[in-house]
């Protein structure tokens, strides 16, 4: 990637509103494929609004999840601060966990994006609760369903979705109900929304007056850990391929890639099963640790005792 593009991604990742509108964008037209494709009222009793429901409020609490599951910051704070039982016991100062509840806002107010579109989206269309309130409309004004029973009536109204044929003064009452059902959906996707909004900038005030960074402290913060999950993503590649290079070259003699391969060796019996034996992370009394399957079991003093190296003749 060239230099230009490469920091124009960089300064579009910075930008939170940028990225805010790109998932509201990409949940607005997941959500009429979605509608599009998969969703069809059964028009049934008991039924609909099951169905409705279903389809308005679980994928948003799936997109719920996916937006914390999907950020590391999340399980960054859930790893240091949430589940350090394990030994060595580390003391976490109020200013760690002011930090630390901030970065949480942070990431809530990203992963709510997705879900409160998806709400407001459906809201807006109606389809969905047209689905889920049909058989629940009060009908009891309309002449028409004066000699019908409740049961009936039920019946009736949770075919109204589904547009079948009805008599010329039935058609009239299901125009009215979806117009109400629609007008009663966008009032909530409007309500949803303002509430949203007002959420957003009450939640923002507030974290910024609690936060103990000021303005610019708080904006050096957030490059800074930016710039240290980067540039720690590249060095911790870099060295574990490097490590892991060394470690090749000890079982099998060469590293590769590399023409030089004049000696090369058999890994024995016992150098397969050591490395077939996994190791943990620093855990224990092993300061050092190990990093991988292939652990420094293949030692370089007695090498050539246990295997023979093969010499290549070019």
């Amino acid at each position: 990637m060239c230099p230009t593009l490469n920091s124009i991604v960089s300064s579009l990742q910075r930008n939170g509103i940028f990225i805010n509108s790109l998932i509201a964008a990409l949940t607005t037209a997941g959500q009429q494929l979605f509608s599009s494709f998969t969703f069809s009222c059964p028009c049934q009793v008991g039924k609909n609004f099951y169905y409705g429901s279903a389809f308005l409020v679980i994928p948003a609490l799936i997109l719920l999840i996916a937006g914390f599951a999907l950020r590391s910051q999340m399980w960054t704070i859930t790893g240091e601060y949430c589940c350090s039982c394990a030994p060595p016991y580390r003391r976490i100062s109020s200013l760690e966990c002011k930090l630390a509840c901030l970065r949480f806002f942070s990431i809530t107010g990203r992963a709510v994006v997705a879900p409160l579109t998806w709400l407001a989206v459906t809201l807006l269309t109606g389809t969905y609760y047209e689905c889920a309130a049909s058989e629940f409309a009060s009908v009891d004004h309309y002449p028409v369903f004066d000699n019908i029973s409740a049961s009936k009536r039920e019946e009736i109204l949770a075919e109204f979705p589904c547009c079948r044929s009805a008599p010329a003064d039935m058609i009239l009452v299901r125009d009215e109900i979806a117009l109400l059902h629609r007008f009663q959906s966008q009032m909530l996707g409007w309500i949803l929304i303002t509430l949203a909004t007002i959420a957003v900038l009450v939640s923002c005030c507030v974290a910024r007056c609690c936060s103990p960074l000021t303005s610019l402290q708080h904006c050096y913060w957030t490059s800074h850990l930016q710039n240290e999950g980067e540039l720690f993503e590249q060095a911790a590649e870099q060295h574990s391929r490097l490590l892991i290079m060394q470690r090749i070259k000890k079982l099998f003699g060469f590293i590769p890639g590399s023409e030089d391969v004049e000696h090369i060796r058999i890994p024995s019996c016992q150098d397969w099963k050591d490395i077939s034996v996994p190791t943990l992370l620093c855990v224990g009394d092993d300061l050092r640790g190990h990093y991988s399957f292939l652990g420094d079991r293949v030692g370089e003093d007695n090498e050539e005792d246990r295997s023979r190296g093969i010499e290549l003749k070019p």
